[in-house]
């Protein structure tokens, strides 16, 4: 077994690279993060399931080790880069978080490479498109250089955060996001992705939120579906309309977690408890 960690890319087939950390041993599977996630989001649960496992972690467009969104970015793009993923490494399962969990479902209606396919909480909503009231503001925001304000928008609008959120006034939810962010910037080393950098993908990432949060159906790939106990509950009820589409597909919720819980500990996520589950569930 080896934590070591390589980087690689590959060419998807608009010509954009996209870039990977690569570590473990042992059969592949690809990790797809979520919004506001980079690949080094999840190195923790690669680095716990290296022991059993090659785990492949790119960096999804516009971000990290990755090209830019070109101008016709939608979910078919995305779909296309996993696809060079799986095809340039091997590999016939992955595991999706959040937006990258509509991905991976996607991509396992699409592609016969995906033999198996977990996910962790995909935004779907089954009783309507998904709101993108909030994206006019956030991009008003964002064209007037208040990235903390955006993100506060975009927070609010995705329900996230402790609940407590809910009751702050919010120039105090303004004023905290600018400090975490100033704070995550002295902080950063050489190829880290911050808050900052981050902030812009989510004009995109609403667009495939918008694409993709119908419930899915067709998945011709084994199931496994992950959601924690202490998210939101449009998340769990997105989970339930899986399950009555997925009725082969096993589902697992994790008491203690919430919709981080597969991140990094210093994000509040518990990769050793999620890493149990996927290794049981590819083998």
């Amino acid at each position: 077994m080896t934590n070591a960690t390589e980087t690689g890319h590959v060419t998807s087939a608009d010509g954009t690279v996209i870039g990977y950390h690569r570590l473990g041993d042992g059969p592949a599977l690809v990790v797809l993060h979520g919004q506001m996630e980079s690949a080094q989001s999840h190195r923790q649960l690669a680095e716990a399931l290296a022991g059993t496992h090659t785990v492949y972690l790119p960096d999804r467009r516009g971000r990290g080790l990755s090209g830019p969104y070109g101008a016709a970015h939608d979910s078919e793009r995305e779909v296309e880069d996993l696809d060079a993923v799986l095809t340039a490494t091997g590999a016939q399962w992955v595991f999706g978080v959040s937006v990258g969990a509509l991905v991976a479902l996607r991509a396992a209606t699409a592609l016969p490479a995906v033999r198996k396919v977990a996910v962790y909480e995909p935004p779907l909503f089954a009783d309507g498109p998904a709101p993108t009231d909030w994206v006019a503001r956030y991009e008003r925001e964002m064209a007037a250089g208040r990235v903390a304000a955006a993100l506060v928008t975009a927070m609010l609008a995705a329900r996230m955060g402790p609940p407590i959120f809910r009751f702050m006034p919010r120039p105090l939810l303004e004023f905290l996001t600018g400090r975490m962010m100033a704070a995550q910037d002295g902080r950063a080393g050489p190829g880290d992705v911050t808050m900052r950098m981050l902030a812009p993908t989510l004009r995109h990432e609403a667009r495939l939120v918008a694409e993709l949060a119908q419930t899915q159906r067709d998945v011709r790939a084994d199931a496994l579906l992950l959601g924690g106990g202490k998210s939101p509950a449009y998340l769990k009820a997105a989970l339930d309309a899986l399950e009555r589409v997925m009725p082969e597909a096993r589902r697992v919720e994790f008491a203690g977690l919430d919709h981080g819980g597969s991140g990094n500990t210093d994000l509040g996520g518990e990769p050793d408890v999620v890493a149990g589950e996927l290794r049981r569930f590819f083998a």
